[in-house]
């Protein structure tokens, strides 16, 4: 086998990559396919300039690609939600150099991913050569899949971290009202009050797929991500070309929720639709209206995976307010390798405290979830 470091994503054809990260349509993932991670790129979202040099792993054998890695090489720790600013300034203060590192992730994407694509088991020692060869304090590998981390776990030389997403998940709903008949009277009423707050505000939502989705729409949904990202992050990580190139390449894999007060959009959300799961990725609105965010982000992707019989709707990183409206808390997995011995070591201390008391917390959050057959537990 021979391995390879690309550049950028032109040196290897969507053809080959698709063939290792989405060989099979029952599992197809929208955020590890050549087209989205080629947007990012090419729109000047995730570039070396903006602190994502790529340095993705190419595996072949007799000349065909086998295994691969989206891999960056990053100068700083934004962008990626699964935080490490506290050891970054440990190992500052202790003399180390924490930058650069790598970074084998979808850039602004927490989504559960295969991140070790086609032959896994191939890649966790062909990171830990390419940090050697960077010269890199470390790998973070998040938001894995099963594969992945069977792979890392399979080697010593990773350490394993755990944190809590929220996850809607589908339990034969035939509808909405199904939906809620689930859940305790108190959730199920706050839901159904709402909802109808915003109905008797005279607002409209409309769910767009594909060739439904016009020039217009991004324009609004653009206006709304820069406004509520520049409060939100200070300056939003996605350029308004990676919109248009994504509505280029992805647009049957998009879902865009758009809320209008009469013919005026005055909010939007942006889903990607993978082969069973609905991913919640950003959202903006242009006014601040009760109850807003939890109609187009959070109730019209239940509704939409409901139809389309989905089983699970992830609605991004961290937020307990989910839990109230039926999202439940779900255990994220990532894998860390630092090359130097003693941090190694005092991270891996403080990894054991901290997946004890994650778990905890995941299990004190599930039993508040709102479903009935808890409640009467």
């Amino acid at each position: 086998m021979k391995t390879r470091i690309i550049t950028s994503l032109d040196e290897v054809s969507a053809k080959d990559w698709d063939g290792v990260a989405n060989p099979d349509p029952a599992t197809f993932n929208p955020f590890i396919s050549h087209a989205f991670l080629f947007a990012l790129e090419k729109s000047g979202s995730a570039t070396k300039e903006t602190g994502w040099a790529a340095r993705h792993i190419l595996i072949e054998d007799a000349g065909k690609l086998v295994a691969s890695a989206p891999c960056y090489l990053k100068s700083h720790s934004q962008g990626e939600y699964v935080f490490d600013h506290g050891w970054a300034e440990a190992f500052t203060r202790a003399g180390g150099r924490y930058y650069p590192k790598l970074q084998v992730a979808v850039p602004f994407s927490p989504v559960v991913a295969p991140k070790l694509l086609g032959k896994a088991l191939v890649l966790p020692q062909a990171l830990i050569s390419l940090c050697a060869a960077e010269k890199a304090s470390s790998v973070h590998v998040t938001f894995t899949a099963e594969a992945d981390q069977t792979a890392l776990r399979g080697d010593q030389n990773w350490l394993e971290r755990h944190d809590i997403q929220f996850h809607w998940h589908n339990q034969g709903y035939t509808s909405f009202d199904d939906f809620l008949s689930a859940l305790s009277s108190s959730k199920r009423k706050n839901i159904r009050k709402e909802r109808a707050t915003l109905r008797d505000l005279g607002l409209e939502f409309r769910a767009l797929q594909g060739n439904d989705i016009r020039p217009q729409h991004w324009d609004a949904f653009w206006h709304f991500y820069m406004d509520t990202g520049s409060r939100k992050w200070g300056q939003p990580y996605l350029t308004r070309k990676f919109f248009e190139m994504v509505h280029d390449t992805l647009r049957e894999h998009v879902l865009l929720v758009m809320a209008y007060a009469g013919t005026r959009p005055i909010a939007g959300a942006l889903n990607f639709i993978g082969a069973d799961t609905l991913f919640g990725r950003n959202w903006g609105c242009s006014e601040n209206v009760p109850f807003l965010h939890f109609e187009t982000c959070y109730y019209q992707a239940i509704d939409w995976a409901i139809a389309h019989k989905f089983k699970v709707v992830e609605a991004g990183a961290q937020g307990e307010h989910k839990l109230a409206r039926g999202y439940v808390p779900v255990k994220t997995v990532s894998f860390h390798h630092l090359a130097h011995q003693g941090l190694a070591r005092a991270v891996g201390e403080y990894l054991d405290q901290e997946r004890a008391a994650i778990e905890e917390g995941r299990e004190e959050l599930a039993a508040h979830a709102p479903f009935k057959h808890l409640e009467s537990e």
